[in-house]
């Protein structure tokens, strides 16, 4: 990882949205204005919970905020639902960069599954072509008015399909015009990545990278096949990696368990140092772990969840937002979480936006690029 620049850990005391950000793990049919879902449900017919847009954007974070992944994952069948034309495919894509660049994103992996926007005839490519086109002109439009952005398509197939290999395809097919990666994404538990084993190999054989959802709905077995099976370079979530890490507190001193600052002696697993020693990165989702329940084994709270304690040991952490309609939050809000409840500084929000820009898909010269944008940034901070 590399090193920040900043000398000093200024205090916090100005807008977090004017920070270079880095977005891994961001579902495009979890990005969507509600404003924009209603007038696409009044096009195709669809029936909404509701059509004033502030209530319908309550239902959403409502809905997903039931402690468990399958009643989160219920309420995509309302945005899938209007994204099934190149229309609603292309205004969606585009809106989706320009909510990206309003939150201070400079860099942002869109991760969405073509197979499920087939409904109204669409091929594969035709969708990716819609969502592409949808991209493109989002950067056009923030361009124009003077700020950055650059984007990219991480293909997924939904793993309790049987697609798997049709979709590896469709990424290599589409490798220079616009995708960046692979993943698996959907029920988790009961659906290991080896399902998608020969998808995988024909990503490696074509040097087609892959994240993977793992240890989020499932814990290590899971995180287990998406590195064997799916050699994955990133793991989508990845939080309960901590269920191999072991920590002990001196049971004669009761003020070091109750220090927040004190993690005590700890033992990594051997899957948990294979992840922390390659740097695998973690795009762990701090405020959706909370809503799905990924982190119920750890505590209750957000002050429970086990980011903080794999960024201290030195794992690849880098931080998300997962599905910004659902969970209500933006990259900003993530950030003033981590502020607020971890009492994380420039320093720790600036290595963590180094993490997700080394961990992105880009050729290594705009990688280079990109990390030495965010460092002159935050310099120019002080």
């Amino acid at each position: 990882m590399t090193e920040p620049i900043v000398d000093a850990a200024p205090a916090i005391d100005f807008d977090l949205k004017s920070l270079p950000k880095v977005s891994l793990h961001d579902h495009l049919d979890g990005g969507l204005r509600p404003a924009t879902i209603i007038e696409l449900a009044a096009a195709v017919g669809h029936t909404l919970p509701s059509t004033d847009p502030v209530a319908l954007g309550e239902w959403f974070r409502e809905s997903a905020d039931s402690g468990s992944l399958v009643r989160y994952l219920e309420t995509f069948d309302h945005t899938v639902a209007v994204m099934q034309t190149k229309e609603g495919l292309i205004r969606v894509a585009k809106e989706f960069v320009e909510d990206l660049a309003d939150d201070g994103v400079v860099y942002g992996e869109v991760r969405w599954a073509p197979e499920q926007h087939l409904q109204n005839g669409l091929s594969l490519d035709e969708v990716v072509e819609a969502v592409q086109e949808g991209l493109e002109a989002g950067v056009d439009a923030v361009t124009e008015s003077g700020r950055e952005i650059q984007v990219g398509q991480l293909i997924t197939a939904m793993r309790q399909a049987d697609r798997g290999q049709e979709i590896a395809e469709l990424a290599v097919r589409h490798r220079n015009k616009g995708a960046v990666g692979f993943d698996i994404a959907g029920a988790e538990d009961g659906f290991l990545p080896s399902r998608f084993k020969d998808a995988f190999t024909y990503l490696a054989q074509h040097n087609f990278p892959a994240t993977v959802h793992a240890g989020e709905a499932a814990g290590l077995e899971s995180i287990q096949s998406a590195l064997v099976d799916g050699r994955a370079l990133r793991l989508g979530h990845g939080v309960r990696i901590a269920e191999d890490i072991m920590v002990e507190f001196d049971d004669e001193d009761d003020d070091a368990a109750n220090d927040e600052d004190n993690i005590g002696l700890v033992t990594l697993g051997d899957l948990s140092s294979w992840v922390r020693d390659r740097g695998i990165a973690l795009e762990i989702c701090p405020s959706s772990n909370l809503q799905t329940g990924a982190i119920a084994g750890f505590g209750e709270g957000i002050e429970s969840h086990p980011l903080d304690m794999l960024y201290q040991l030195g794992f690849n952490v880098t931080i998300n937002t997962d599905n910004r309609l659902m969970s209500g939050v933006t990259l900003t809000d993530e950030f003033e979480l981590l502020v607020e409840t971890f009492d994380y500084d420039l320093d720790d929000l600036l290595e963590l936006t180094l993490n997700a820009a080394e961990a992105s898909f880009l050729p290594l010269e705009e990688k280079e690029a990109l990390v030495e944008y965010i460092n002159d940034a935050y310099d120019n901070l002080g």
